[in-house]
């Protein structure tokens, strides 16, 4: 309990670019815990950002653009990167160079692709939601961290020299998976009691949250046998992406 609350300011400093008084205690051991109330940060400081936009009177299509980019300011592309070296990893038939690959600094056309869809993505869905856009950045942005520290906690790590094998250790399961997982008591009550939707709605809409990063998540443990830095990444970048599709799916089709 006492690396808990340090481990906390350690996955602000490690997972974004937000800048945090040197008299603060940190700790990097039990940042994992901590993945999907970085997630809710990173998304009510996007959503404050865009009701700004919207006072503003900003185009909604700018309004994406400026959104992502910011996003993406925001995690200092650390996971736009995951994505652009695990589709430059993927791309290669051989699994055995499939790694070494994916270690390259040097980005490939795949890589570029993966990257681009993804920025497309979620421009377009951004640009879609145009109510409580607040609430759906940070539904996205905590739930598909979640996804990240469920592939931590299930998967092996398959690079022993990595940076993200740390990421591991010092982990007290089951207890940090059921803090990590507390994240979800506050998206449930805000739906709930400030958007009045019906248990029914509330339930759906976690349920597919939480399915998508899983599934990605295991999708690419069953392409590469384990996780690495890269895929955690692209666990969260995917999940984002794919999660702002459903929801804007389901605002279009039943007006939620």
């Amino acid at each position: 309990m006492k690396k808990l609350i340090p481990s906390f300011f350690g996955a602000i400093l490690f997972y974004t670019i937000i800048p945090l008084p040197t008299f603060i205690p940190i700790n990097f051991s039990k940042i994992a815990v901590w993945l999907p109330f970085v997630g809710f940060l990173v998304g009510g400081l996007l959503g404050f950002i865009a009701y700004i936009f919207d006072v503003l009177g900003f185009s909604p299509f700018l309004q994406g653009i400026l959104m992502v980019s910011l996003w993406i300011y925001l995690t200092g592309g650390l996971h736009l990167d995951g994505v652009m070296d695990t589709a430059d990893g993927l791309a290669v038939q051989n699994p055995q160079k499939r790694l070494r690959v994916m270690s390259d600094s040097n980005t490939g056309a795949y890589g570029v692709m993966a990257g681009i869809v993804v920025i497309l993505i979620k421009v377009a869905t951004l640009t879609e939601i145009r109510e409580n856009s607040w609430f759906y950045l940070i539904f996205s942005a905590s739930w598909a961290r979640w996804g990240q520290f469920i592939s931590i906690v299930l998967y092996p790590y398959l690079k022993k020299e990595g940076k993200g094998a740390f990421l591991k250790e010092s982990l007290n399961l089951p207890f940090d998976t059921i803090f990590s997982s507390l994240f979800i008591i506050p998206l449930v009550l805000i739906q709930y009691f400030w958007f009045n939707n019906s248990i029914e709605v509330i339930l759906l809409r976690m349920l597919i949250g939480g399915f998508i990063p899983l599934l990605i998540g295991w999708w690419f443990y069953q392409q590469l046998g384990g996780h690495t830095g890269d895929t955690y990444g692209a666990t969260v970048e995917w999940s984002e992406a794919l999660i702002l599709c459903y929801l804007t799916s389901i605002l279009n089709l039943f007006h939620y």
